[in-house]
């Protein structure tokens, strides 16, 4: 087991498995030192267990778990373009789109539960750029979706 997946699971975490594309397009995808993630839905073993729109059906806390979901299930979509997430060198960017109530403003909290739990599990090599979107709806009308760009050692 790498080191990266020994902290998962320090933080009583498992890498899930894949999540299926919903139409044509891959999960993930190398080119030269990057790998690009397809947006990242909150699926649990194939299931998405909450819908709707934050600041309405789905509380902000609720929504920042979610987003902590997605993330796991972005690196997940790394491992298997890389084989080793022990050659993650940094997380360069992420995007979260957070499905939004026309007057919730709260998308960078949201957000935060990705964040937070790539600097947790990858510690400075987590630390990234980063846009949090407000967006009317999502694929499935999940609440939140996470795309993340990582940067790796050959």
């Amino acid at each position: 087991m790498s080191a990266v997946e020994d902290k998962l699971a320090e933080l009583g975490l498992t890498l899930p498995e894949v999540a299926a594309p919903l139409a044509s397009y891959v999960p993930s995808l190398r080119s030269g030192a990057y790998v690009y993630t397809s947006g990242q839905l909150p699926m649990v073993n194939g299931k998405l267990g909450v819908t709707g729109k934050v600041g309405a059906e789905v509380t902000p806390e609720e929504a920042k778990e979610l987003a902590r979901i997605c993330a796991l299930n972005a690196l997940a979509a790394v491992k298997s373009a890389i084989d080793d997430l022990d050659k993650v060198v940094r997380v360069v960017k992420v995007v979260g789109f957070v499905a939004s109530a026309p007057d919730f403003t709260g998308q960078p909290g949201v957000v935060n539960g990705a964040s937070e739990l790539l600097g947790e599990v990858l510690g400075e090599a987590g630390v990234h750029a980063r846009s949090a979107v407000g967006v009317a709806v999502l694929p499935l009308d999940a609440p939140v979706e996470v795309e993340i760009q990582v940067e790796v050692a050959d």
